[in-house]
């Protein structure tokens, strides 16, 4: 299992001017690439490698290992957009489809810039990392994280590392491929039913809200909306300081909710059951005032975060189909859309079942992992 470790850098004035002059160097070389890679339609590596690493190498400064790490992420970029482009992720006609393909990759003076082994050491007993800069190798700066992050950093560190600059600060993200726990055969599954009023609700009656999230969202557009009324330069220093800032608490939301269901499976010795909501976005159709809570909300984070967590855990983990879970009576089987009167209650017309709606999807969830893992773990018969 492949988890990312995020460490932050403490560098000295001089030590950040060195890393600051690298990171420009490099996008200044990745985007010369891009741009000869378009006008080429040469976008792989090795033909990339062969016809720029000598001009790459004496013009813009770097040395060898720095040059190959800057093509092969043009390489990357190219084929990451490929790929979304296969998928029919920019659409065929759309703006944004016709302004990826008709110009080059750009990259930001500052974008992250991945070194390897040969570029970046790691003294972990000393808690410092060893640097190529443009100005030499920098040698003892410093980096610190919690304890977890520092003890896997130093067990399962594996291939490049990403040098970050963001918002003043510098950073190094580094893979970690952790081996994976045996997944304990469950005695039975906790349902999670994932919304917006609710952000997760379990079959164990288990309720997340999500009105403290709508809330803190709403005031945060009212505060978006403000500053970018003043147009002022304080406001858009403001603006920019709080970019990221709802993300990170949504994130922060998410990672604490699936710790909390993890650590009851593993308690309890359960797995852990989730509606596949691949595509939600495409199939609903809402009104004009609730697309944007829908198109922001984070359902898929959430389910990536249990996902991780339960194999971290050695726990069970699977996606079942959502058809009608919010709709089906867990007790005589009965679909219909009457079952659910309003958004809150569910009262089966057939048999008068009755309870909390989000509660009931959880407990439909759960019983279709039970039947699923009982198919996917019943033996194959004998042909013999």
């Amino acid at each position: 299992m492949k988890l990312v470790v995020r460490v932050k850098l403490l560098p000295s004035p001089v030590q950040a001017t060195a890393l600051e002059a690298t990171l420009q160097a490099c996008n200044r070389a990745a985007n010369h690439v891009s741009r000869v890679a378009f006008e080429r339609g040469i976008k792989d590596r090795n033909g990339l490698q062969r016809l720029l690493y000598a001009d790459v190498k004496s013009v813009f400064g770097l040395s060898a290992q720095p040059t190959v790490r800057a093509i092969k992420k043009v390489a990357d970029a190219y084929t990451a957009l490929n790929a979304q482009v296969r998928k029919g992720l920019l659409g065929p006609t759309t703006k944004r489809y016709n302004a990826a393909m008709s110009h080059p990759i750009a990259f930001r003076p500052e974008a992250a810039q991945p070194f390897d082994d040969r570029c970046l050491s790691w003294q972990h007993d000393a808690r410092t990392v060893s640097i190529w800069t443009v100005g030499g190798r920098m040698k003892g700066i410093r980096y610190t994280g919690s304890a977890d992050q520092l003890k896997m950093l130093d067990q399962y560190r594996k291939g490049e590392s990403d040098l970050v600059h963001e918002g003043g600060k510098w950073f190094l993200i580094a893979t970690c491929d952790v081996p994976d726990p045996d997944v304990a055969e469950p005695v039975d599954f906790i349902g999670v039913d994932r919304g917006i009023v609710n952000l997760a609700t379990t079959s164990d009656g288990t309720n997340y809200q999500g009105r403290g999230l709508r809330r803190y969202r709403n005031w945060c557009a009212r505060k978006r909306a403000e500053l970018q009324k003043k147009q002022t330069r304080s406001a858009k220093r403001r603006l920019a300081r709080r970019a990221k800032k709802e993300q990170r608490h949504a994130t922060h939301l998410n990672h604490k909710i699936a710790k909390e269901i993890v650590s009851v499976a593993q308690r309890t010795g359960r797995g852990i059951a989730v509606e596949q909501l691949d595509g939600i976005r495409d199939r609903v159709r809402l009104r004009r005032d609730q697309r944007g809570t829908l198109s922001s909300w984070p359902f898929h984070q959430l389910g990536q975060h249990l996902a991780y967590k339960a194999r971290q855990a050695g726990v069970a983990f699977m996606e079942v189909d959502p058809a009608y879970t919010s709709q089906r009576c867990p007790r005589c089987g009965h679909t219909e859309k009457a079952n659910r009167p309003t958004r809150d209650e569910f009262c089966c017309r057939r048999c008068g079942l009755a309870g909390p709606a989000d509660v009931v999807a959880g407990v439909n969830v759960r019983n279709r992992a039970r039947s699923a893992w009982a198919f996917v773990t019943m033996p194959v018969p004998s042909t013999a």
